[in-house]
């Protein structure tokens, strides 16, 4: 008895490969296109190989009937996995959630940990220091500081981290007068090195727990209405740790797993209410004001977003430190 061959014609690798071969560079290009063109020039190379497959299998010494065979794209297949779907449904075992994934803004589409996983590139990103100063309490007018590689991510900053069980420290620059905080030991050393402080006076040294709650001004205006929430406060998170930045972490819930953990675990979002400003292609929607349009990367053909935020940071003086950093990052194996 021999097996019916199945075609998978639906998916990524196909409407990538027409994404190349007619130079469709975004979304709106397909949408322009439209869909059944579309679907049409991807059903065209579906079996263009299909003769080439009936050798190589026979090679194989497998006996498959290719005469019967089954495609995914035929409608018969397709309304069998929604019937099979909807009894799945009917019997309450299906769920809507929400999760943090890497995604490919070139194929539009998430990838798999496997896949984003297995192409690590060195790659040369922003490394800056940001302040977010504390509105009121006991550290009233002093800094927190946080590092990051992605300042397109801090428009949609909605809390800092702290690790409620480490040493923090509270120093001055003696040169300016400005206080700050950050981790004691080490990253108060990367800290002054890299923001060339040369001297300081410590003011007081302090678990992080004391941090939680403290209030901060926002760096900009887009989100600042889920202050109400509990937002642009500081939280406590087990997940910051003493091997890089500042013992600060900067928090934007719709772009990092642990972030959107911790702001969901203390209430500042809801399940899948998480801001997410930009569209599939990598760009910001329109609500983001002068950013809108904007890759959020900088390119080697042109600057995108990163450069325009860091530089409306630096004139707002809310930029510490700027620099750049190498290092490993993952990449979409395909684009």
């Amino acid at each position: 008895m021999s097996r019916r061959f199945g075609w998978d014609c639906h998916g990524l690798p196909i409407e990538y490969e027409i994404d190349k071969i007619h130079e469709i560079k975004s979304s709106e290009d397909r949408e322009n296109i439209g869909v059944e063109k579309y679907n049409g020039l991807c059903r065209e190379i579906v079996m263009r190989y299909s003769k080439q497959w009936e050798s190589i299998i026979g090679r194989f010494g497998r006996w498959i009937d290719f005469e019967n065979d089954y495609k995914t794209m035929d409608k018969n297949y397709m309304e069998s996995v929604w019937w099979t779907f909807k009894q799945i449904f009917t019997k309450d075992l299906v769920y809507r959630g929400t999760k943090i994934m890497p995604f490919s803004t070139a194929c539009n589409t998430v990838l798999s940990n496997f896949e984003a996983g297995s192409n690590y590139k060195d790659a040369y990103d922003p490394a800056i220091i940001v302040t977010f100063p504390i509105t009121s309490g006991e550290f009233e007018g002093t800094n927190l500081i946080a590092w990051t590689t992605t300042p397109w991510t801090l428009p949609s900053n909605l809390a800092c981290a702290v690790n409620p069980a480490f040493d923090y420290v509270q120093f001055e620059n003696t040169e300016d007068g400005k206080k700050y905080v950050c981790l004691k030991g080490e990253r108060m050393t990367y800290v002054h090195k890299q923001a060339k402080i040369t001297k300081h006076k410590v003011l007081q040294t302090f678990k992080g727990e004391k941090l939680v709650g403290a209030p901060y001004e926002p760096l900009f205006d887009f989100f600042k209405d889920r202050k109400s929430t509990g937002c642009f406060a500081v939280i406590g998170g087990d997940f910051v740790t003493k091997d890089a930045g500042t013992g600060i972490v900067h928090c934007a819930p719709g772009f990092g797993e642990e972030d959107y953990k911790v702001c969901l675990a203390r209430g500042l979002i809801e399940p899948g209410n998480a801001p997410v400003p930009i569209d599939q292609d990598g760009k910001f929607i329109k609500t983001m004001g002068k950013y809108a349009g904007m890759y959020i990367k900088n390119t080697p053909e042109k600057s995108g977003a990163d450069d325009e935020i860091m530089h409306d940071l630096k004139n707002m003086g809310r930029i510490l430190v700027k620099g750049t950093v190498k290092h490993s990052y993952p990449f979409c194996w395909r684009s």
